[in-house]
Order: C-alpha cells, then sequence, then structure tokens
C-alpha cells in the first residue's frame, strides 16, 4: 500500500521542488549539449539519456541528490538515486552543473570504444580505470571555461565531503579508495587535495606512492593521448584490485559477521557501476531497477487464460453504483466547477487551425465572383474579395488510463471527482474521450500463479496475475450515458495489484484505432507495477523495466502522445511529459489546472 498522502502543507512544497527539478535538469541537459556537442542529450527519471539511449554513470562523483521523490516501488517511494550513492543533502546548483559539465567533457573528449576495448576484466579495477579516464576527460577543459572547472571541482570536493560524513573512510578499503580519488584526480587535473581531506588521506597516500608513483606521474604526461594514458591507469587500477582483494582476505571473518547480520560491507557504497550490464553483486547505477528491456517483446506471459477486459458497470450491483454515483454528483457539485469555462481553455491547448469556409466582403484576399455585379453599380467599391475562414477545430482523442490498484483507493473520490467534470469539458471541446483502468482480478496471481505451481514451477515465467482491464468509457459512448458508469471508481474492492506495461500497449491501441489527427493518453498513476507473484518468480523490477520499456516505444512511434500524471510521486522516469498531483492537498480546480498544463503540445 502507498504511503499515507501528504498533507495541504506539504503541497507547495512538493510541487515546487519537482518544477525545481525538472528545470534544472532541463538547464543541464542544454549545458550538455552545448559543451559536448552532441544533440538529443536529455534527463529522464534522474537518468541521461541519448535520444533513446541510456547512457552510463561515468563517475560516482557525477551525481548530486535531488530534494524531490521521483517514482519508486509503491509502498516504499525512491528518490530516484542508485541505492550505492552516498548519502549527502540536497546538491547546490554548482554541483549540478558541475556533474553536468564533467559528463559533457566526458561524452567531449573520451572515444568510448576505445575506453571499452581496454577495459580491465577484474571488477574493482574496471572501476578505478573507469574513473581515472574520467578524470582525463576533466582534465583537458579548454582554458577559456574557467567556470567549467570551477564546477567540477566544486562537485568532486562536495562528494569527497559526503563520503567523510557518511564515514565510508573508516574502513580500510573505504579510506584506500577515497584516497585513490583524491590523488589521482590531483594528479591528472592539476586541482589541489582538498584542503580538509589533506591530513585525513596522507598516511595512506604514504603507502600508496611506492606502488603507483610512476604510473600515476605518467597520468598528467600522456592526458592527451587516451591510448598511452590507459596504460598508466590499468597499471593503478590493477594495484588497486590486489590491496582490495588482499584487505578482504585479511577481514574475511569480519566481513563473514556482517553476512549474517544482512549489512553489506560499507566500501560496496562507494562506487557505482558504469554499465548497465553489470555482474552481479555491485549496484548499477541505473538503480535497483536497471536499465529498461531491449524491446517489450522480450516480456513473457504465463497464461492468457484468465485475462479479461470488462464494461465497468458490469463489476458494481445496479444499487451500489447508483449510491457510489449519488456520492460522486455530491462531491461535484462541491467542487462547483464551469464545465464550460474549462472546455474553452481545453479548446485552446488541443484545437488545431483549420479552414472552414470563407470570409466575404474583405477590401484584400481572393477576387469574390459573386459581388463583381457591386463593382459595376458602385465603382467605388473595394469590398470585393473574400478570405478563408480559419477555425480551431478539435481533431483529437483523448484516453485517461487510471491505476486502480491498492494504494489508489484513498484517492479515489478525488480522482473521480476531476475526472467527471475533465470528461464533460472535453466532449463540449469537440474531443473524443475514453476513460479506462487496470488492476488484477485476484491478489498474489490468482489462477494463473496456481497453473504455474502445477506446472512445476519452470524458471522465469514472466507475469504471473490475471489482468482485469476496466472500460469506465468508451469513445463510442457520450458522457450521458457513461456517467452511471464513471461511479465504479469508487468501488474499493476493484482495487487490487497493477500490472502497467500490458495497461499501457492495451490502451496506446484503442487509441490508435481512432481517425483523428492528433491522439492524447493520459497515464494517471502513483508509483511503479506491483505484482507480488510476478516479482517472487522473476525479479523485483520485472515489471517495472517492461512499462519503461513500453512507454519508450510508444513514445518513439510518435503515434500516441504519453502525459504521465504522477498522484504525490514524479513519473518522470517512465514518460517525458508528467505532472505531480496532491490529490490530498489540491483543491479540484488545482488538479485540473495541473492537467491542463501537461495536455499541451
Amino acid at each position: 500500500m502507498a504511503d499515507a498522502p501528504p498533507t495541504s502543507d506539504h503541497a507547495p512544497s512538493l510541487q515546487a521542488q519537482v518544477r525545481k527539478q525538472q528545470s534544472l535538469d532541463a538547464l543541464c541537459a542544454a549545458t550538455l549539449r552545448a559543451l559536448s556537442g552532441q544533440s538529443g542529450l536529455h534527463y529522464r527519471g534522474r537518468k541521461l539519456w541519448q535520444g533513446h539511449t541510456l547512457l552510463p554513470s561515468f563517475a560516482p562523483h557525477l551525481h548530486p541528490q535531488p530534494a524531490v521523490t521521483t517514482g519508486g516501488d509503491r509502498g516504499n517511494a525512491g528518490t530516484g538515486a542508485p541505492r550505492d550513492a552516498i548519502a549527502e543533502p540536497a546538491a547546490d546548483l554548482a554541483s549540478f552543473r558541475g556533474a553536468a559539465d564533467g559528463v559533457a567533457l566526458r561524452l567531449r573528449f573520451s572515444d568510448r570504444s576505445l575506453h571499452q576495448q581496454l577495459r580491465p576484466a577484474l571488477p574493482m579495477a574496471r572501476r578505478v580505470f573507469d574513473l581515472l579516464e574520467q578524470y582525463r576527460a576533466e582534465a583537458l577543459v579548454p582554458e577559456a571555461w574557467p567556470g567549467v572547472r570551477a564546477n567540477m571541482r566544486h562537485r568532486f570536493e562536495a562528494w569527497s565531503q559526503a563520503f567523510v560524513r557518511a564515514r565510508l573512510h573508516e574502513s580500510a578499503q573505504g579510506i584506500l579508495l577515497l584516497t585513490v580519488a583524491n590523488i589521482c584526480r590531483a594528479r591528472v587535473t592539476g586541482d589541489a587535495v582538498p584542503e580538509a581531506l589533506q591530513d585525513l588521506l596522507e598516511a595512506t597516500r604514504f603507502g600508496l606512492a611506492p606502488r603507483i608513483g610512476h604510473a600515476l606521474a605518467g597520468l598528467r604526461r600522456s592526458r592527451h593521448r587516451q591510448a598511452d594514458y590507459a596504460v598508466h591507469a590499468l597499471a593503478i587500477g590493477a594495484v588497486v584490485a590486489a590491496l582490495v582483494d588482499t584487505q578482504a582476505q585479511s577481514s574475511k571473518p569480519a566481513a563473514r559477521a556482517r553476512d549474517e547480520d544482512g549489512e553489506e560491507d560499507a566500501w560496496l557504497q562507494i562506487w557505482v557501476d558504469f554499465e548497465a550490464d553489470s555482474e552481479p553483486g555491485f549496484a548499477s547505477a541505473l538503480g535497483d531497477r536497471g536499465a529498461p528491456e531491449a524491446a517489450p517483446d522480450s516480456y513473457r506471459v504465463f497464461t492468457t487464460a484468465y485475462d479479461r477486459v470488462m464494461d465497468a458497470s458490469a463489476l458494481v450491483r445496479a444499487e451500489q453504483l447508483h449510491s457510489l454515483r449519488a456520492t460522486l454528483d455530491a462531491a461535484v457539485a462541491q467542487a462547483a466547477l464551469s464545465p464550460a469555462l474549462l472546455a474553452r481553455q481545453l479548446q485552446a491547448r488541443l484545437a488545431l487551425p483549420e479552414v472552414d469556409g470563407w470570409d466575404s466582403g474583405q477590401e484584400s484576399g481572393r477576387i469574390d465572383g459573386s459581388r463583381l455585379g457591386q463593382l459595376i453599380a458602385s465603382p467605388q467599391e473595394r469590398r470585393l474579395f473574400r478570405t478563408e475562414h480559419i477555425a480551431p477545430h478539435t481533431d483529437c482523442a483523448l484516453s485517461v488510463l487510471v491505476d486502480c490498484s491498492g494504494s489508489m483507493k484513498t484517492h479515489a473520490l478525488a480522482l473521480a471527482t476531476a475526472l467527471d467534470v475533465l470528461l464533460r469539458a472535453l466532449e463540449r471541446a469537440g474531443v473524443q474521450t475514453e476513460l479506462l483502468g487496470y488492476t488484477t482480478g485476484a491478489w498474489n496471481g490468482g489462477r494463473a500463479l496456481r497453473d504455474w505451481r502445477r506446472a512445476g514451477k519452470p524458471a522465469a515465467p514472466g507475469r504471473l496475475n490475471e489482468l482485469c482491464h476496466i472500460v469506465f468509457k468508451d469513445q463510442a459512448s457520450p458522457y450521458r450515458s457513461a456517467r452511471r458508469s464513471l461511479a465504479a471508481l469508487l468501488k474499493p474492492e476493484l482495487f487490487r495489484e497493477c500490472v502497467d506495461g500490458e495497461a499501457l500497449r492495451w490502451a496506446s491501441a484503442r487509441l490508435q484505432a481512432q481517425d483523428v489527427r492528433r491522439r492524447i493518453l493520459l497515464v494517471v498513476s502513483d508509483g511503479s507495477p506491483v505484482d507480488g507473484a510476478t516479482a517472487l518468480a522473476n525479479d523485483t523490477h520485472y515489471l517495472d523495466r517492461h512499462l519503461q520499456a513500453t512507454a519508450a516505444q510508444i513514445e518513439a512511434q510518435g503515434q500516441v502522445e504519453l502525459r504521465g500524471v504522477g498522484v504525490g510521486l514524479d513519473l518522470s522516469a517512465y514518460y517525458q511529459r508528467s505532472v505531480v498531483l496532491d490529490l490530498a492537498g489540491q483543491s479540484p480546480r488545482q488538479v485540473l489546472a495541473e492537467v491542463l498544463g501537461v495536455l499541451g503540445p
């Protein structure tokens, strides 16, 4: 179940934080494009993408922490940061700019294919090698960019200080890796080790000097030649990997005791893996979810025998539906919203200009043959022309897809109230509308799980639950005939678990069948997909990755515009255009204003 909804006092700060972070991401992406010379770079869900390709993370200090929650699993909202990121306070503007500058220089000055070719096989040596290549790219900052150099230095120092505040330097491996990170960067870039860390690192630095001194000197000399630089970076990586292995062997009894307590060695939290296909044992920089699957087609379903598409009115007894409609009517009346005013606002956002006849009697334009007689009767007459009449036309279809998971029950009345008014206004604006929902037919797998057990529990079965897709209102039905069905949103028993990716594909396919110029799919959800049976039989984020891949595929096809409406959470990890709502703290008028904002082109 989702956490309790935020209070109204929290709503403004949440909205402000989300908007600020999204604006900051957009500015950083613009910086990245300008400095790297590569178009198509953008942040999405706090991760960097090149078009539809997720880029690696490059280095641990390039991940400043945002001050806003960005979608997570229901019941345990995440921050969108890597699980192994250092717990530092929300970063300042210079840290975000410094991280963006560092990534831009890596993309500009590092040959990725050569780097991949030269990377060592040992995990720790590879991480050090990757880090040193990042330092090489940062050292090549042009002299004409002093602000970029200052930003990168600020970001690295902030990361180092957070490292110490987290007390990760108190283990032998931790102080070793912190020392390597600082002294190598100082040697390659020419920036001094932060004064506050010099005494702390001195003893370890003194012990390292005989082992890596020659290679360390070579880094600075060869920083303009990536292949030559790699020789020295490989040597340093091998030394560090050997030292870490020696320390791990000597501390095996203590490590075993920590493992029995279910704790990780602190030093494992220091480094992020820099590729999506990381080996087991190290958390990926993409977070626990990992990268989206290569294509939604790789997604599997154990059985579709129990899946169903239901009309909402068939899921609720007539008497109960009548009572629920009365409750919804009272809430709509209390909201005191004007569908007519909202319709005009929607038409302004959704309508496209279209030629709709002619305006006659104009003083310029095309000659109007029907008025030539006036020219003979009155040679001074000048209103003999006509012009095309341009009028807004809403050749548009909009579908609302509602997450009917258990955690959404709390928001059912507020959500139904806003959607009821929205659908009426859209119909007045000439937009074709559809209201859909998605849930499961049972908790924890139901009959699909039982069939899997009878089959001997084959490995990696894919989705293990009964899908229940609900049609509250279809495109062919006007609002008046569907208004009773809309009240089914208030029935608590409909809300179970959810499989978002398949629901997204289903709703998108229905929308694509509409013969209109513009199609919009508005997804209302409060977090990641959740189905206990599927997660246990596959992996925790199996459904989550499928949702990411499905959304990316739909957006790439361009036939349907996806819009995410997060209930208390930022859904930008899934949808390029999204907004965050607080249904408990905002009035229906404020909620609809936020939805209007995300519907624009």
